[in-house]
């Protein structure tokens, strides 16, 4: 798109640019509402714009407006001799380059083809991080060590036939990574069956658990299979195993024993060959101290435990995720690319997030749905402003953990740009490749 006020030099400009598809507008209005209905990849842009020719103001003001409803735009203004003040400012706005007039047609087109050059990169990399959304654990995304941790324990279990339990608070995605484990395992091609032990009432669960015969009891009419069954050859999902009752404890160890049922009503022993994978955000073995678990179940459960850190333990995850949940939530929505403003990233890291994962994306799609303006506001999120809790420890470590946690705040609030991060810390680039190479940071 061509911002020109000038007949003369929007015919030129479109003769330069003969081998795209060109757009044009003369004034704010019309750049903006062709950006809305094109949202063309490069703009060139005269900042000397009406009602002020002569001026500035016009031009950078568009210029932010483009940016804030189009941020992966490239940018391109076109100034003259004595403007080069006002040209660094449009760059330090987000333009992308300057170009001076009157401008050489053959340079000018150079800079506009490695603007559209850097815009396809990007949307090739964006496409890239869908296509890996797709792999079993393409739905964890993180930087903390702990998680990346997680994820590799994952892939080590994932081929054995070892019984997994996930702990967990809610929300932090237990059943993601049981379905991870599935998808990686040899039983990947078979089914994953899950059932929520707190979701279901104590008289129903024993039927849905193991089946039943015809004529078992009342309302039975037909052979039931129960969701052990259907899971044979594949895996077998236990959500919040703790809320399992105890009259039914005994029955699952016989199955985790045997691995045979009984359907209810039923006299035949059915052989099911089926992983378990279980979950569960209590405390297991403070149920078992307190008679409510069965301590034999709980050690057939357990043989191999992988322990899930809450979203507030991953340091600059909360950022991370935020700018994750916008783009899908903003391309659900059909809305053109939000961004947070500096109050609204400043809210998600410093809220305590006691819903996890779970509770973030809510927050974010709601705020998506509800922004009125192209930036998404602390009040947007409806988040309260949470007390930093600062601890007193050796000086050295004081230090390294706020130069980590600086370091992936910063990468976390751009959504992984080095140049910004390293502008947001006050470094240079290699200071800050530097800074993530000593802490381990990818």
């Amino acid at each position: 798109m061509i911002v020109e006020d000038d007949p003369g030099l929007q015919k030129q400009l479109r003769w330069s640019f003969d081998s795209y598809e060109v757009l044009v507008a003369g004034d704010r209005a019309s750049a903006l509402a062709q950006l809305r209905r094109h949202e063309p990849a490069v703009v060139t842009m005269d900042l000397g714009l009406p009602p002020d020719p002569d001026g500035a103001s016009e031009g950078l003001a568009t210029l932010e407006e483009i940016l804030s409803l189009a941020p992966d735009t490239r940018l391109i203004v076109l100034t003259g001799n004595q403007d080069r003040a006002n040209a660094v400012k449009a760059v330090a706005m987000g333009a992308y380059d300057f170009h001076q007039k009157p401008f050489d047609a053959t340079v000018l087109k150079l800079t506009v083809d490695r603007a559209f050059h850097l815009h396809a990169l990007q949307q090739e990399n964006r496409r890239l991080m869908v296509s890996a959304a797709d792999s079993p654990l393409g739905g964890i995304i993180s930087r903390d060590p702990g998680m990346a941790k997680l994820c590799r324990s994952v892939e080590k279990v994932a081929g054995s036939a070892a019984t997994v339990m996930l702990l967990g608070e809610s929300g932090t995605g237990k059943e993601l990574l049981a379905r991870a484990v599935h998808d990686l395992s040899p039983r990947r091609a078979r089914r994953f069956v899950a059932i929520n032990c707190a979701a279901i009432p104590e008289t129903l669960l024993e039927s849905e658990l193991f089946g039943y015969e015809k004529g078992a009891f009342t309302g039975a009419v037909k052979q039931t299979p129960g969701k052990i069954e259907l899971a044979d050859g594949g895996t077998f999902f236990l959500d919040e195993v703790g809320d399992l009752p105890f009259s039914l404890q005994a029955k699952l160890l016989r199955f985790l024993q045997e691995r045979v049922i009984e359907r209810i009503g039923g006299r035949r022993e059915i052989q099911v060959d089926v992983r378990i994978v279980c979950a569960t955000h209590q405390n297991l073995q403070e149920l078992v101290r307190q008679g409510r678990f069965r301590e034999d179940l709980y050690y057939r459960l357990s043989e191999i435990v992988l322990p899930i850190p809450p979203l507030r333990k991953r340091a600059g995850d909360a950022a991370l995720l935020a700018h994750h949940f916008r783009n899908r939530f903003c391309a659900q929505q059909g809305r053109t690319a939000l961004s947070f403003a500096q109050d609204a990233l400043a809210a998600i890291e410093a809220y305590h997030w006691p819903g996890n994962v779970r509770e973030l994306e809510n927050c974010i799609k709601r705020a998506v749905i509800m922004a009125d303006g192209a930036r998404i506001s602390a009040d947007d999120l409806g988040l309260p402003a949470i007390p930093a809790n600062d601890e007193h420890i050796n000086l050295r470590q004081v230090r390294e953990k706020a130069e980590y946690l600086a370091v992936v705040k910063s990468l976390a609030r751009v959504d992984g740009n080095i140049v910004k991060a390293a502008e947001l810390l006050g470094v240079s680039r290699p200071t800050l490749y530097d800074l993530m190479s000593r802490h381990g940071i990818r």
